[in-house]
Order: structure tokens, then sequence, then C-alpha cells
């Protein structure tokens, strides 16, 4: 996720992860694509999902766009999809649809369990539901130099601390940096 200092991944209602306030250039595009094509599958929140079916399809094909654009078009138009949604009930780009009967979050359970390879999260509310049942076992960060001081939290709510180790930190143009973490697992006595 692209977030701000502090933590926030919007600043104004509707920028749904657009805000010009991010300083996405071509080497950090580049690592999103390496990262993105080594996923087994993405699983996406419906605004999310939206957004990127919005766009990337057009631009795998688009000349008008750099190569590494165009790349990362492939690779998600590519890239086995799940779609957690409770109003749609089809999508295209080898996706499938969970979520319509209310229990995204044990659907995913059973694809993580079934699941040979990494599966990257995109979407705030499907990550604080997979940070609140354990399910995801890495954090990856993309902080950028700006504090927004108002707007969409990265995690909706949650309210328990979940504590993280640091896997990987590195440097990316215009002062970005990626933090990954592994989620340390909690004992059911804690």
């Amino acid at each position: 996720m692209n977030v701000s200092v502090d933590l926030l991944i919007e600043h104004a209602p509707g920028e749904d992860g657009g805000g010009n306030w991010m300083r996405i250039g071509e080497s950090l595009h580049r690592e999103f694509n390496a990262r993105a094509r080594a996923l087994s599958q993405m699983v996406q929140g419906r605004r999310v999902y939206e957004i990127m079916e919005g766009f990337w399809p057009g631009a795998r094909d688009d000349t008008s766009l750099p190569d590494f654009l165009r790349e990362y078009g492939e690779i998600w138009t590519s890239t086995p999809k799940v779609l957690v949604s409770r109003t749609r009930v089809d999508a295209g780009y080898d996706t499938r649809v969970v979520g319509r009967d209310g229990d995204a979050v044990a659907a995913l359970a059973r694809l993580r369990a079934q699941a040979e390879g990494d599966i990257g999260v995109g979407g705030a509310t499907v990550a604080t539901q997979l940070l609140r049942a354990g399910l995801l076992d890495e954090l990856m960060l993309f902080v950028h130099p700006v504090v927004l001081g108002a707007g969409r939290p990265l995690f909706d709510d949650h309210d328990a601390p979940v504590e993280l180790d640091l896997l990987e930190h590195r440097a990316f143009e215009h002062g970005v940096i990626l933090q990954r973490y592994a989620v340390r697992a909690t004992s059911a006595a804690e």
C-alpha cells in the first residue's frame, strides 16, 4: 500500500489511492511491477478493483504510455485475481468474486490454505479484515514523505496492537521508502 508518514491512504474523499501527494517515479513503479509479477494471485476490494479495472486493461496496449506502465497493465490483466464484493456478481480479467454471502474472510482463509505462492492484498477494508482474522503474514508499505494530517487511515478501526518485525527497507527516488514487515503470530492466550 502507498501511505503517508502518518499512515493515511487518502487525504481527500474520492482520491481512491491516487492523491497528488504520492511520488511515484519510474524506479518505484518498476518495483511495483516486479512485486506484482511475483504474486500467484491478487485479492482486491471492490473500490481498488474498479479503479484498476478502469485503467490497466487499456494501459497494457497504450503506446503513448511508458513501457513500465504498459508492463503493469499486462501484469494486472493476466494475474489471477479475487474480487471481494457484496454487490458484484462477476468480473473479467481472470477474476473470481467472493463475499456476496457476507463471509469473505472465510472464503479468503480457504483460498490462503490452498494457494501456492504469495497472495497480494489491495484495499484498506479487506486488509483490516484479514489483519483482524490473523490472515496477513506481511505488510508492505511504500511510505511517501508527506504528513497528510487527515484522511482515510490504512486500517479501518483497527484497535488491537499488532507486533511486526522489519524484513526489508529500501529507498526510492523522491524520498519514498519501502518498509516490509512480518506480522508476528499471536497466541490464543494473548
